[in-house]
């Protein structure tokens, strides 16, 4: 009996493993919570698409603020026109305001919507500071924002240059017209030739001629020298030739120059 029990264990076959059952993925089992959120999503884009549709009403008020000397409101509100026709919703601020800005005389423009139906425009026109050429005008950050202007206040300093040299003479013209006012005395116009050099007019007819080196120098030692031995006498002086390394030249008016150093002006100058 024990011999036959072995011999019969000995070929019975293997239990075969039980086979693991097929799984759908994790996120198949999932689906309707997938689903319950896209359908959210597109009710909430489905709402905002019908709110906005319905706040995207026609532009029917256009406010315009500002303090206008060279602007008139009728050319604000012809350049915001076009972009009105686009809704209340789908009008494009940062174009509008592009537009504004382009109309000459406005430096800066400011554009806000309004509920239910306005948009509301602030201007701040430019301050002219200066003079450019025949009839260009400069700004207070010495920008060129008028090239022709019809109307150019003969009050303001007159700076002239070469072609394309308006940035660099306006600099010159708001870094010295500070120190000029400081020593009591005005900047009337101030030049640069094609050579380089720097000559400017005083309010008080005295022409200053700087060269073309060292300008900066120059100009201190006319206001701390030259200016107060011609303080007393700026009727009778045509000029002062500050292009001398040792001193200054001072012409007189229908005398030519009688007094300064016996030196030429810097041959780099002359």
């Amino acid at each position: 009996m024990m011999g036959l029990s072995w011999r019969r264990n000995r070929f019975k076959s293997k239990a075969k493993p039980a086979k693991s059952r097929w799984k759908w993925p994790a996120f198949l089992g999932q689906w309707r919570v997938y689903a319950r959120r896209g359908v959210l999503l597109l009710v909430l884009v489905g709402a905002l698409s019908a709110l906005t549709w319905a706040l995207d009403r026609p532009v029917r008020v256009i406010s315009i603020d500002g303090s206008f000397q060279r602007v008139s409101p009728g050319q604000i509100e012809k350049a915001v026109a076009p972009f009105a026709t686009q809704g209340f919703m789908s009008a494009d601020l940062a174009d509008i305001q592009r537009a504004v800005e382009e109309l000459p005389w406005v430096d800066h423009a400011r554009i806000a919507r309004r509920w239910p139906n306005a948009l509301r425009v602030t201007v701040i026109e430019q301050t002219a500071a200066a003079r450019w050429g025949e009839s260009g005008l400069l700004n207070t950050r010495g920008e060129l924002f008028v090239r022709t202007a019809t109307h150019v206040p003969p009050e303001l300093p007159h700076l002239s240059g070469p072609e394309g040299s308006w940035s660099q003479v306006a600099k010159r013209y708001l870094a010295s017209q500070g120190r000029m006012l400081e020593a009591g005395m005005r900047i009337a116009a101030l030049r640069l030739d094609e050579r380089g050099a720097w000559e400017m007019d005083l309010d008080s007819g005295v022409t200053v001629r700087l060269g073309r080196r060292d300008v900066d120098e120059r100009l201190e030692r006319f206001i701390h020298t030259a200016s107060q031995v011609i303080a007393h006498r700026l009727t009778e002086i045509s000029y002062v030739d500050m292009r001398y390394s040792n001193g200054f030249a001072i012409g007189w008016r229908n005398l030519g120059p009688v007094s300064g150093p016996a030196k030429r002006p810097d041959d780099t100058d002359a």
